[in-house]
Protein backbone atom coordinates (compact mmCIF):
# COMPACT_ATOMS: atom_id res chain seq x y z
CA UNK A 1 0.00 0.00 0.00
CA UNK A 2 1.39 3.26 -0.93
CA UNK A 3 0.50 6.84 0.91
CA UNK A 4 1.02 9.78 -1.69
CA UNK A 5 -0.64 12.81 0.02
CA UNK A 6 -0.25 16.16 -2.66
CA UNK A 7 1.83 18.87 -2.10
CA UNK A 8 1.72 22.49 -2.29
CA UNK A 9 3.03 24.76 -5.14
CA UNK A 10 4.69 27.62 -4.59
CA UNK A 11 2.02 30.68 -4.93
CA UNK A 12 4.72 32.76 -7.37
CA UNK A 13 5.40 29.29 -9.67
CA UNK A 14 1.28 28.62 -9.62
CA UNK A 15 1.15 32.51 -10.79
CA UNK A 16 3.38 31.69 -13.76
CA UNK A 17 1.90 28.28 -14.38
CA UNK A 18 -1.75 29.84 -14.91
CA UNK A 19 -0.43 32.34 -17.60
CA UNK A 20 1.62 29.59 -19.11
CA UNK A 21 -1.56 27.86 -19.59
CA UNK A 22 -3.29 30.68 -20.71
CA UNK A 23 -0.51 31.59 -23.14
CA UNK A 24 -0.73 28.11 -24.15
CA UNK A 25 -4.58 28.57 -24.95
CA UNK A 26 -5.24 25.44 -22.00
CA UNK A 27 -7.71 27.97 -20.87
CA UNK A 28 -9.79 25.06 -19.12
CA UNK A 29 -6.88 24.14 -16.57
CA UNK A 30 -5.25 28.07 -16.49
CA UNK A 31 -9.01 28.48 -14.81
CA UNK A 32 -9.41 25.50 -12.51
CA UNK A 33 -5.55 25.89 -10.93
CA UNK A 34 -6.05 29.61 -10.59
CA UNK A 35 -10.05 29.01 -8.85
CA UNK A 36 -8.78 26.38 -7.01
CA UNK A 37 -5.75 28.20 -5.41
CA UNK A 38 -7.25 31.14 -4.98
CA UNK A 39 -10.89 29.82 -3.52
CA UNK A 40 -9.11 26.64 -1.84
CA UNK A 41 -12.34 24.68 -2.16
CA UNK A 42 -11.94 20.63 -2.97
CA UNK A 43 -12.20 19.28 -6.52
CA UNK A 44 -15.55 17.85 -6.28
CA UNK A 45 -16.87 21.73 -5.49
CA UNK A 46 -14.31 23.70 -8.17
CA UNK A 47 -16.26 20.71 -10.56
CA UNK A 48 -20.06 21.95 -9.77
CA UNK A 49 -18.76 25.84 -10.31
CA UNK A 50 -20.89 27.12 -13.09
CA UNK A 51 -20.17 30.40 -15.41
CA UNK A 52 -22.87 31.73 -13.62
CA UNK A 53 -21.25 31.61 -9.95
CA UNK A 54 -18.07 33.16 -10.59
CA UNK A 55 -18.29 35.71 -13.61
CA UNK A 56 -18.58 38.81 -12.80
CA UNK A 57 -19.65 37.93 -9.12
CA UNK A 58 -17.87 39.61 -6.07
CA UNK A 59 -18.49 36.83 -4.02
CA UNK A 60 -19.29 32.82 -5.25
CA UNK A 61 -21.72 30.80 -2.52
CA UNK A 62 -21.78 27.21 -2.50
CA UNK A 63 -22.78 24.31 -0.52
CA UNK A 64 -19.39 22.39 -0.04
CA UNK A 65 -20.22 18.50 -0.89
CA UNK A 66 -17.96 16.77 2.01
CA UNK A 67 -19.51 18.87 4.87
CA UNK A 68 -22.47 20.08 3.58
CA UNK A 69 -21.57 23.41 4.83
CA UNK A 70 -22.73 26.89 3.14
CA UNK A 71 -19.46 28.70 2.77
CA UNK A 72 -19.09 32.10 0.83
CA UNK A 73 -16.01 33.23 -0.99
CA UNK A 74 -14.85 36.65 -1.63
CA UNK A 75 -13.37 36.58 -5.65
CA UNK A 76 -10.30 37.88 -5.99
CA UNK A 77 -10.15 41.01 -8.60
CA UNK A 78 -7.20 40.12 -10.30
CA UNK A 79 -8.53 36.56 -10.45
CA UNK A 80 -11.94 37.89 -11.74
CA UNK A 81 -10.41 39.59 -14.86
CA UNK A 82 -8.77 36.25 -15.36
CA UNK A 83 -12.14 34.69 -15.05
CA UNK A 84 -13.74 36.63 -17.58
CA UNK A 85 -10.33 36.53 -20.62
CA UNK A 86 -11.14 32.49 -19.60
CA UNK A 87 -14.83 32.97 -20.28
CA UNK A 88 -14.08 34.65 -23.55
CA UNK A 89 -11.65 32.26 -24.87
CA UNK A 90 -13.29 29.70 -24.37
CA UNK A 91 -17.37 30.98 -25.21
CA UNK A 92 -19.46 28.49 -23.30
CA UNK A 93 -22.60 27.54 -25.01
CA UNK A 94 -24.27 29.38 -21.82
CA UNK A 95 -23.92 31.23 -19.34
CA UNK A 96 -25.10 28.45 -17.40
CA UNK A 97 -22.65 25.94 -18.09
CA UNK A 98 -20.49 24.32 -15.86
CA UNK A 99 -17.11 25.37 -16.27
CA UNK A 100 -15.19 22.27 -16.39
CA UNK A 101 -16.60 20.57 -19.31
CA UNK A 102 -13.93 18.29 -21.42
CA UNK A 103 -14.24 17.98 -24.99
CA UNK A 104 -16.96 15.51 -24.80
CA UNK A 105 -19.38 17.73 -23.49
CA UNK A 106 -18.79 15.90 -19.66
CA UNK A 107 -17.32 17.55 -16.74
CA UNK A 108 -14.14 16.44 -16.19
CA UNK A 109 -13.87 13.44 -13.61
CA UNK A 110 -11.32 13.40 -10.57
CA UNK A 111 -9.19 10.87 -12.11
CA UNK A 112 -8.75 12.44 -15.35
CA UNK A 113 -8.10 15.69 -14.13
CA UNK A 114 -5.26 14.17 -11.83
CA UNK A 115 -4.14 12.55 -15.15
CA UNK A 116 -3.80 16.19 -16.65
CA UNK A 117 -1.57 17.23 -13.77
CA UNK A 118 0.57 14.83 -14.09
CA UNK A 119 0.76 15.91 -17.77
CA UNK A 120 1.08 19.39 -16.77
CA UNK A 121 3.71 18.96 -13.98
CA UNK A 122 5.71 17.56 -16.63
CA UNK A 123 5.16 19.37 -19.54
CA UNK A 124 5.61 22.94 -17.65
CA UNK A 125 8.91 21.04 -15.09
CA UNK A 126 7.27 21.80 -11.76
CA UNK A 127 8.89 21.82 -8.92
CA UNK A 128 6.29 19.59 -6.70
CA UNK A 129 6.44 16.11 -5.73
CA UNK A 130 3.33 14.86 -6.03
CA UNK A 131 0.61 17.63 -8.07
CA UNK A 132 -2.67 16.69 -7.79
CA UNK A 133 -6.21 18.13 -7.29
CA UNK A 134 -5.73 18.58 -4.12
CA UNK A 135 -2.56 20.36 -4.63
CA UNK A 136 -4.36 23.72 -5.09
CA UNK A 137 -6.39 23.62 -1.96
CA UNK A 138 -2.90 22.77 -0.41
CA UNK A 139 -1.40 25.98 -2.03
CA UNK A 140 -4.02 28.35 -0.91
CA UNK A 141 -3.42 27.24 2.73
CA UNK A 142 -0.27 27.83 2.09
CA UNK A 143 -0.10 30.53 0.67
CA UNK A 144 -2.25 32.15 3.69
CA UNK A 145 -0.08 31.01 6.24
CA UNK A 146 3.02 32.37 4.52
CA UNK A 147 1.26 35.83 3.82
CA UNK A 148 0.16 36.26 7.51
CA UNK A 149 3.77 36.50 8.81
CA UNK A 150 4.31 37.31 11.84
CA UNK A 151 0.05 36.49 12.59
CA UNK A 152 0.72 32.96 11.55
CA UNK A 153 -1.20 31.39 14.60
CA UNK A 154 -4.20 33.48 13.88
CA UNK A 155 -4.11 32.48 9.75
CA UNK A 156 -3.71 28.60 11.33
CA UNK A 157 -7.30 29.45 13.36
CA UNK A 158 -8.91 30.80 10.05
CA UNK A 159 -7.25 28.27 7.73
CA UNK A 160 -8.57 25.55 10.33
CA UNK A 161 -11.86 26.94 10.24
CA UNK A 162 -12.06 27.09 6.67
CA UNK A 163 -11.06 23.74 6.07
CA UNK A 164 -13.09 22.35 8.51
CA UNK A 165 -10.43 20.68 10.50
CA UNK A 166 -11.35 20.66 14.01
CA UNK A 167 -8.10 21.63 15.27
CA UNK A 168 -5.33 23.56 14.45
CA UNK A 169 -3.03 20.73 14.69
CA UNK A 170 -4.72 19.13 12.00
CA UNK A 171 -4.03 22.34 10.04
CA UNK A 172 -0.50 22.55 10.72
CA UNK A 173 0.17 18.68 9.53
CA UNK A 174 -2.03 19.19 6.58
CA UNK A 175 -0.15 22.05 5.02
CA UNK A 176 3.25 20.43 5.95
CA UNK A 177 4.00 22.49 8.60
CA UNK A 178 4.62 19.95 11.86
CA UNK A 179 7.55 18.40 9.92
CA UNK A 180 9.57 21.97 8.70
CA UNK A 181 8.92 23.03 12.20
CA UNK A 182 9.95 20.27 13.63
CA UNK A 183 13.28 19.86 11.40
CA UNK A 184 14.16 23.34 12.27
CA UNK A 185 14.43 22.64 15.50
CA UNK A 186 17.96 20.98 14.71
CA UNK A 187 18.96 24.23 13.03
CA UNK A 188 18.94 26.20 16.52
CA UNK A 189 21.72 24.05 17.47
CA UNK A 190 25.06 25.84 17.08
CA UNK A 191 28.52 23.74 16.53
Amino acid sequence: MTNTTSDFILWSDMLNLVRNLFEDKNYKMSLLISCGSFFGLRISDLLTLTWKQILNAEYLELTEKKTSKKRTIKINPKLQKHIKNCYNAISPISINSKCFVSQMGTVYSIQRINVIMKEIKSKYNLKIDNFSTHSLRKTFGREVYTQAGTNSEFALIKLSELFNHSNTSITRRYLGLKFEEMMQTYDCLTF
